[in-house]
């Protein structure tokens, strides 16, 4: 599919989103092979590769024409430079730097010079890096900014986007972004397979916007305290992008082909001249205060209390690049409510980390991102997994940073005991090193150590989790082409049962994949193993006891003498799962005959599918024991269509139909989306999902309604509800936030829950909480 499509793209099936993100499938007509002969050809490709990836090759950087980066030079402000911090740009040093110029379109029309015209200007003191910008436009009354929410994809609003490749490694970077309104996003970027841009960083920085008849400019400010980098290195590696919403054009200061972009850091120029820059003493302590309030309706009579509490958190640079945490008595009270699915599969769902401690690490955590593996995931730690309730984390400490070649996150984090879980401690360590131009090798080890109680369940009693990633990547295959290779192997110790007769391979998986991402052609093709018991106990596997196999190939054409279509693409996925005896279990074939990217910014699709699913055990579908699928062979066809209007509109929307075979019978599912944007800082979102099943076995239907909605008065003062509701549990839950960021790095939050129980066409109040949380950073 598109690419947004693939990110983004709302009418996905909850069915679908579910197989997609499991990625548990495998191959056609395998013949037995031994474990001695698997072996001997992995080592044989892995040479292949090596060969491929780490002979010598050229700089992979991007360069001109002449083979040379881009380069840019930092001004360092004098002591009669005087910054208004304003969003101007109408200092009178401004003008004495030499700016950033000759951006390049990516999109829509790849290689052509920008419609309009951006100056990208830097200079710094001791303190700060400042970066002054210029954005012209010819007509400045349609320039597009709705947002002011921190850390969303600005995906509806212009945007000017720039990365940091603070350690030139062209490897990882800073992500930051503005739009016209000062509304900021930023995260971190490291290479490799699958998504690389890690937006739940949240960095302490500033920026100030202005429109005028000119177009709109922003001056930013970013305290080098903010950053890790050498500081006794004079280059950055740097990059540039404008996006100018109501064109759908996308422009880039270098990097600006269609497989390249602002993600990657090999594609960025350098940024020179920086010298006697100073991080401070690296100390940074963060008190906060909460307050709880909560009353329980499942008793009678209801349940009613108020508790103040309060933790810390200290954060020291023991190097410029390497970064130890130690938090204690961490609360979560801010975090937003996970989105509402309805799971129609035997597998369990994935939930996204929300919390930030968690979520600061993750771009170092990930393991093999794009095979889907997850021996580490973070959601063990201080949530129940049976009831999804939170478990109170008394201490948590870890390093997370990089040392010359080496990547490295350590985390320890122990949990209280509450009625249901006894005490527990959670160990990961997890070092990647760089190797050749843009490959790189890791290792990953957890530990979950359950203390004896009286609620102690043996299996989970001190586990250990091991494993290996190899990434193999070049952005030079036959001269201009990216090519990635990627292996891994985990296994785990024995769960301390008595009736455990696992062997090892049991408790393994392993896999490869190779992955073409360019354009107009791309694909991959990847294989894994399960083993029966693969189970982590600080990690995620739905499904395990399979072999699978999934090639994909697809080419997206762009129409550059086109008015109406900007790009097509045309794609096949495959995929094939069978048990550790090669006997089917799993087969899906989808065929993409279009997915039309319109100049206007609207997007259309369709897929068409066929699969084949042999169940060997009874599935109870709705999970209240009112209709079992029996044990057979399914085979069913079906479609799926979309459509979505572009972002930037004030009124906007996503309609997808998907319909077909489902097990013994059928299943059609509609799915609605709006997006109102009536005026700039609000945004209203309803959203429907009907899906009718009608089965051999029985019918239903389900129903899922939400409604997210947001009040962004300042980029300072944010007010968000979302209230969600399904027919399966009967549950309609309301969370609503209020955010006012008194100062970068410093935030309180009002809190408040309401969760109701449909009784007899009526709404009994559950459980009601409200929180009030401040938090404040201070930095030496």
């Amino acid at each position: 599919m598109l690419r947004e499509f693939q990110e983004y793209r709302p009418y996905r099936s909850i069915e679908r989103c579910r197989r997609e993100i499991g990625k548990y499938v495998s191959d056609d007509d395998l013949v037995p092979l031994s474990r001695s002969y698997l072996a001997r050809r992995l080592a044989f490709t892995l040479c292949g590769c090596l060969l491929v990836f780490l002979l010598p090759a050229p700089d992979v950087a991007a360069a001109q024409s002449d083979g040379t980066r881009r380069e840019v030079a930092a001004y360092r402000l004098g002591e009669s430079d005087v910054l208004h911090f304003d969003g101007r740009v109408a200092e009178a040093f401004w003008s004495m730097i030499a700016p950033a110029t000759g951006f390049r379109m990516q999109e829509p029309r790849e290689g052509a010079e920008a419609s309009e015209r951006t100056e990208v200007r830097i200079a710094y003191d001791s303190r700060n890096l400042y970066i002054g910008v210029i954005l012209y436009d010819s007509e400045p009354s349609q320039i597009k900014a709705f947002m002011k929410r921190r850390d969303l994809p600005m995906f509806s609003d212009e945007r000017f986007t720039w990365i940091l490749d603070t350690f030139d490694d062209q490897r990882t970077a800073y992500f930051l972004e503005v739009n016209p309104n000062g509304m900021r996003t930023d995260g971190l970027i490291v290479t490799g397979q699958g998504n690389n841009i890690n937006l739940n960083w949240d960095g302490v920085w500033d920026a100030r916007t202005v429109i005028g008849d000119f177009g709109w400019s922003a001056e930013i400010k970013i305290p080098f305290r903010t950053l890790n980098f050498d500081a006794r290195s004079e280059t950055w590696g740097i990059n540039f992008m404008r996006v100018i919403r109501r064109k759908n054009e996308t422009v880039l200061w270098t990097g600006y082909r269609r497989n390249q972009g602002i993600t990657r850091p090999q594609d960025a120029g350098v940024l020179t001249g920086l010298s006697d820059v100073s991080q401070g003493l690296g100390l940074e302590i963060v008190p906060y205060g909460v307050l709880h309030a909560t009353e329980e309706r499942v008793t009678s009579p209801a349940e009613r209390t108020v508790s103040p509490d309060g933790g810390l958190d200290f954060n020291y640079s023991i190097t410029p690049s390497l970064k130890a945490s130690l938090t204690v008595n961490t609360d979560f009270a801010e975090t937003e409510v996970d989105q509402r699915r309805i799971n129609l599969t035997r597998f369990p769902l994935f939930f996204p980390e929300r919390r930030d401690f968690f979520l600061e690490g993750s771009s170092i955590y990930g393991f093999a991102p794009a095979s889907a593996v997850n021996p580490f995931f973070s959601r063990r730690i201080g949530l129940d997994n049976r009831t999804g309730q939170p478990i109170p984390i008394t201490l948590g400490g870890r390093v997370l940073g990089s040392s010359g070649d080496y990547s490295i996150a350590l985390l320890q984090v122990r949990t209280g005991a509450t009625e249901e879980v006894n005490r527990e401690d959670f160990t990961m360590a997890r070092v990647r090193r760089n190797i050749g131009a843009e490959s790189t090798i890791g290792l990953i080890y957890t530990r979950r150590s359950t203390q004896a109680g009286d609620t102690l369940d043996p299996a989970l009693q001190d586990r250990h989790t091991v494993g290996a990633d190899l990434e193999l990547s070049t952005s030079r295959f036959a001269g201009n082409k990216n090519l990635q290779f990627q292996a891994f192997f985990v296994a785990h110790n024995r769960p301390d049962a008595g009736d455990d007769s696992t062997d090892f391979w049991d408790r393994t998986t392993r896999g490869v994949r190779f992955n073409f991402p360019n354009q107009p052609w791309s694909g991959h093709v990847s294989y894994r193993e399960f083993g029966s018991a693969y189970d982590p106990a600080v990690g995620f596997a739905p499904r395990n006891g399979f072999r699978r196999v999934n090639p994909r190939i697809g080419f997206a054409p762009q129409f550059e003498n086109s008015d109406l279509i900007q790009e097509v693409e045309w794609s096949v996925w495959f995929e094939h799962l069978t048990d550790l005896d090669f006997r089917l279990l799993t087969q899906e074939l989808r065929l993409t005959p279009f997915a039309i990217r319109f100049m206007s910014g609207d997007q259309v699709a369709l897929d068409i599918s066929r699969g084949f699913e042999r169940l060997d055990e009874p599935f109870d579908i709705k999970g209240d024991g009112s209709i079992i699928i029996p044990i057979g062979d399914y085979r069913n066809w079906w479609i799926n269509a979309g459509v979505e209007t572009a972002p930037f509109r004030r009124a906007s929307a996503a309609v997808a139909v998907e319909t077909g075979g489902f097990w013994s019978g059928r299943r059609t599912e509609y799915r609605l989306q709006l997006t109102l944007r009536p005026l700039a800082g609000v945004e209203l979102a309803p959203e429907y999902v009907h899906t009718s099943v009608d089965l051999q076995e029985g019918a239903f239907s389900t129903d899922l309604v939400r409604f997210q909605g947001t009040l962004d008065f300042t980029t300072w003062l944010l007010f968000s509800a979302i209230a969600q509701y399904d027919n399966l549990s009967n549950l309609l839950g309301v969370n609503s936030r209020l955010r006012w960021i008194i100062t970068p790095g410093s935030d309180l939050y009002l809190v408040y829950n309401h969760n109701w129980l449909e009784e007899d066409s009526r709404f009994v109040t559950r459980q009601r909480t409200g929180t009030v949380k401040v938090s404040y950073t201070h930095r030496f």
